[in-house]
């Protein structure tokens, strides 16, 4: 890492580093983001049925 950084330091193209720094971070927060609200959303699901569950097993007395 730090020879790909002194490439781009002695090319001048440090602005070029940190969009792709500020890119790959983005889209990592991006993932994170996505896989967490998946998993929101198969916990509610999980939820909702067992309600569903529960409303045929007593709903009938």
């Amino acid at each position: 890492m730090p020879d790909i950084i002194a490439t781009f330091a002695e090319r001048g193209d440090l602005a070029h580093l940190a969009l792709l720094m500020w890119a790959l971070s983005a889209s990592g927060l991006a993932w994170f983001a996505l896989r967490e609200l998946t998993a929101a959303s198969r916990r509610f699901d999980a939820f909702v049925r067992e309600l569903a569950r529960f409303n045929d097993h007593f709903g009938a007395r």
